[in-house]
């Protein structure tokens, strides 16, 4: 059989999911909301791979996983290689745009800025304490709107004076909107403004004074948001450049990481995973005074992986 190699990058809102041949071709991609469950987010993909996979008489050489669930999905699906995303995302820019030199990456809960010369990372900054500027708080605020995420992107860039928002905190954010829909502000010039400020908010909390020099890549979900790029590029002054693939750069950078791990032979559970009763169960680990609270990864009647354990024994 032919040798495929599978990514997967379970993110707070989206399970991303890429398997490419042995010549780097996507042969398979799929982006599916996690909707609280990362386990049967992945289950949901696999139960289609698994239908090409036997289509085209391929099995996995190796596998990948990344994202925020990188440790509990890699456990379940017996990962050969789990990397954290920011050498996914960085390995998936570059092979797509090997001059570039600043990788913007906005998920659903965090964001991220990689610096890249030569090819090679040289310096990346996160934000993991605010929502400001993720996707989530784009959700949310289309929710109250009553729009879609996608009629959201499309209204925005219809904007012609955008207003002045507050975007370094949500809620202040979000009173701010209030306030100038009542004042009378349209629709599109509110969710303009609001776009201008989550990229003021980016470069000035996240990026922090790091030099973000052209070609510049947006990626990950907040990237579909055409007020976003529009206001990366308003404010970098350059073009902000939003690759094919943009949606799965984390799984795709993912599989080209496997591909490249040279796995003699795969730990992949197999591509019916999709069909077991898999579940999880809290235990406390007292063998210590960490008294880590380890996560196990329970297949039918059998532990088949744990995470969480700070000491590396598990």
């Amino acid at each position: 059989m032919r040798r495929g190699f599978l990514g997967i990058d379970v993110g707070s809102i989206s399970t991303n999911v890429v398997f490419l041949d042995k010549d780097r071709n996507i042969l398979f991609a799929s982006y599916v909301r996690v909707s609280g469950n990362p386990i049967d987010s992945v289950k949901a993909c696999m139960k289609e791979l698994a239908r090409l996979m036997q289509d085209k008489e391929m099995e996995i050489g190796a596998l990948c996983t990344t994202g925020s669930g990188r440790e509990l999905i890699g456990a379940m699906m017996g990962a050969d290689v789990v990397k954290n995303e920011i050498s996914a995302h960085a390995r998936a820019a570059i092979e797509l745009h090997p001059d570039v030199c600043t990788i913007i990456e906005i998920g659903g809960q965090d964001s991220k800025v990689t610096i890249v010369e030569n090819g090679t990372v040289v310096d990346f900054a996160m934000n993991l304490v605010c929502a400001a500027g993720t996707g989530s708080f784009l959700d949310s605020q289309a929710r109250r709107l009553d729009i879609s995420i996608e009629e959201l992107s499309r209204r925005s860039i219809r904007s012609t004076h955008p207003t002045a928002i507050a975007g370094r905190c949500t809620v202040f954010a979000e009173s701010d909107m209030i306030n100038k829909q009542q004042m009378g502000h349209t629709q599109e010039d509110i969710l303009m403004g609001l776009c201008h400020a989550l990229a003021r908010n980016f470069i000035g909390s996240v990026a922090r004074g790091k030099p973000l020099r052209a070609p510049v890549l947006l990626q990950g979900g907040v990237s579909a948001n055409l007020g976003i790029v529009r206001a990366f590029e308003n404010a970098l002054g350059c073009e902000v450049i939003v690759p094919k693939h943009h949606m799965v750069m984390g799984a795709y950078g993912a599989a080209l990481l496997a591909m490249e791990a040279n796995v003699a032979k795969s730990r992949f559970r197999g591509a019916a995973i999709w069909t077991h009763h898999i579940h999880t169960r809290g235990v406390v680990c007292e063998d210590c005074p960490n008294n880590c609270e380890i996560i196990e990864i329970i297949d039918t009647d059998e532990v088949v992986g744990r995470t969480g354990g700070r000491c590396g024994k598990r």
